[in-house]
């Protein structure tokens, strides 16, 4: 199946182009970007060699509802979707951490408790604890963002001010709009049977000072998510919870001898596979959204972008 794995736009009043892991960010004269989620699929922050049909679609498509959903107690850069992979909005200074709030020992936390670490980015953890289970309260453990191609790392509330790598006036400020959306994600989760175990946001500032919300939120490459109707049981019977995440997609590298560390190499990823991450991707989009998944064409991803976008940008 076609999909979008790079993206080659001249837009008007073009003037630079950043190209993340899965987004491509066009900048224009105007202090806007268009932001493009393409295909591509990242894990153990290395980009698999094949796209995921529909990834992108799936991904601008949640996150644009997200932030609708939550526009009312964080501000956000977005202003318009011009097309079902892209977004258009306000140009923004992005802060130099991930803020990633978690509620259960799960992925990449479960993994250092069992290591043997009581303390997760300078947050203190109980005895006691096996994977999945809920934290006696949200915590806040924040990820440098890395420069392309190498991993990001967790980093103490203490040390980020230390370092200056955020001011403690504006951090205070990006703590609070965590707990905001973590508490609206989980009472969004719950309305549809899911349990939203832990996320990651990014923050940015306008030309003005305005820090915002940007990035993606609460899509299946920033969140986990379980089903709440079974997590009681799975959990007592010590089973591995059923899930709605890019968890499954680490797991399958994990099997495979791939955690991204140098002399690893990436396993086959058939064709077969590739639908059934596909599959994934659009039963989360469906049970998150409680809408069904449309289909955009995918005949020729590129036009499509382009016209959609040529067209949108002549309203403006």
């Amino acid at each position: 199946m076609n999909t979008l794995t790079k993206t080659q736009f001249k837009f008007p009043n073009q003037t630079t182009v950043y190209k993340g892991k899965v987004r491509d960010v066009y900048t224009l004269e105007n202090n806007k970007i268009i932001m493009i989620a393409t295909d591509r699929l990242s894990a153990f922050d290395v980009v698999m060699p094949k796209g995921i049909p529909y990834k992108g679609q799936i991904l601008n498509q949640i996150a644009t509802k997200m932030m609708q959903d939550t526009q009312d107690i964080v501000p956000n850069w977005l202003e318009a979707t011009p097309d079902p992979n892209v977004a258009y909005g306000e140009s923004c200074e992005p802060f130099k951490v991930e803020m990633v709030i978690r509620g259960y020992l799960a992925g990449h936390a479960a993994r250092e408790y069992k290591a043997g670490k009581r303390e997760l980015c300078g947050v203190k953890l109980p005895e006691g604890l096996k994977e999945n289970d809920k934290l006696p309260s949200p915590i806040i453990t924040p990820a440098t963002k890395a420069e392309q191609g190498d991993h990001d790392e967790d980093i103490a509330k203490e040390d980020i001010l230390k370092k200056g790598i955020v001011s403690k006036e504006d951090y205070e400020v990006l703590e609070k709009y965590t707990y905001l959306l973590f508490e609206r994600g989980t009472k969004l989760a719950q309305e549809r049977g899911l349990i939203l175990v832990d996320t990651k946001y990014e923050f940015g500032k306008t030309a003005n000072g305005k820090i915002v919300l940007i990035d993606e939120i609460h899509t299946p490459d920033s969140s986990r998510y379980f089903y709440a109707d079974t997590y009681e049981e799975l959990q007592q019977n010590n089973e591995p919870q059923k899930q709605l995440s890019k968890e499954f997609v680490r797991q399958w590298l994990i099997e495979n001898n791939f955690q991204g560390k140098e002399g690893q190499t990436l396993p086959e990823m058939t064709d077969e596979y590739v639908n059934t991450v596909s599959e994934r991707y659009i039963e989360l989009y469906e049970k998150i959204t409680g809408e069904k998944f449309i289909k955009a064409p995918l005949e020729n991803i590129e036009k499509r972008i382009n016209d959609n976008i040529a067209a949108f940008l002549k309203t403006q």
